[in-house]
């Protein structure tokens, strides 16, 4: 006869939910006052000396600011009459296209040959860290000095630049207009700021490159992966958020360049080589409209913000469809 057995009764512990996770316990009181005492003396500094000139900046664009108010501290508001009188000048155009060459030009080339040094110096050999420092002294000397330096160069009847040319055969032989020309003064200016923006290129970009480790090199040596397959597949992917950095902070120290083109050609002949931003300054400080050069500007803070905006969104969408494949 077989003897039914009953099942054993199960051992294992009910489902239970999982606990509920206790919030991050917060700092003492006293502990967040003296943090906020350490970010303190940063937060005045950058409202007093940044945010403060922004929105005062702000604020005179709408207001007929001129010589008077700096005595009388009357300043009515005229409200988009100073942007109409910069809009709609017949110089605005120009101006545009002028600061558009000028500054595509200059971050084409200074972020290509930054990269290209950045890819040199990464390896090593003797006196790499010479060479390397003797290239970042366009960075350290003054730009009034770079820029007097270089007007002496680019002078037409006795600049070393239209001499090294000529004794090439690379120019005629009343040398190159460089400073007094409509059709070359622009370049002459972008030239000066190329050779002042590289070091900033190079330094960022070699030290994003020196963060790759070496061990992804390696393993992809080791599968067959040829030179520009590296460079390719994993540098400008592992090296994005860095070329951002320079790319967006390339674009807003470049937008409003002043000194190098003040000294070099003085934004002339006839506006050629002049900007928005030399163009705000004369405003401000030549014709004294200050409002029109507020305005101006303003101008050139909402381009920056916008191409930031851009290009920061761009980068994300490139991103995530890299990391999709």
């Amino acid at each position: 006869m077989t003897q039914l057995h009953a099942a054993a009764p199960s051992t294992a512990p009910p489902d239970r939910p999982p606990a509920p996770r206790r919030p991050p316990a917060r700092a003492p009181r006293g502990d967040r006052l003296v943090q906020w005492l350490f970010v303190a003396p940063a937060v005045v500094y950058l409202l007093a000396f940044f945010g403060y000139p922004v929105v005062q900046n702000l604020v005179t664009g709408f207001q007929d600011y001129d010589t008077s108010s700096l005595y009388t501290g009357d300043a009515p508001f005229n409200g988009l009459h100073n942007y109409a009188e910069v809009l709609t000048s017949g110089r605005f155009g120009k101006l545009v296209l002028n600061t558009a060459v000028f500054t595509v030009v200059s971050m084409v080339a200074q972020f290509a040959i930054g990269f290209a040094l950045a890819l040199f110096f990464v390896r090593r050999f003797p006196l790499n860290g010479l060479v390397r420092s003797l290239l970042l002294l366009p960075w350290l000397v003054p730009m009034v000095a770079s820029a007097t330096v270089w007007r002496w160069m680019l002078d037409q009847d006795n600049g070393v630049v239209n001499r090294v040319l000529e004794a090439a055969h690379l120019a005629p032989s009343g040398g190159v207009p460089w400073l007094s020309s409509v059709h070359v003064s622009l370049y002459a200016v972008t030239l000066v700021n190329i050779w002042v923006g590289i070091p900033f290129t190079l330094v960022i970009l070699y030290s994003g490159l020196k963060e790759i480790p070496t061990e992804v090199y390696e393993a992809a040596a080791l599968d067959g992966v040829s030179g520009f397959g590296r460079l390719r597949h994993i540098t400008w992917p592992l090296l994005r958020p860095v070329v951002t950095v320079v790319v967006v902070l390339g674009f807003i120290y470049t937008v409003k360049v002043i000194d190098i083109i003040l000294v070099v050609t003085g934004g002339g002949p006839a506006d050629a080589s002049s900007t928005l931003a030399v163009d705000a300054y004369q405003l401000s400080f030549k014709t004294f409209f200050f409002g029109q050069g507020a305005a101006m500007g303003n101008i050139l803070i909402l381009v920056s913000l916008v191409f930031a905006a851009v290009h920061l969104r761009l980068n994300r969408a490139a991103g995530l469809q890299e990391d999709a494949k």
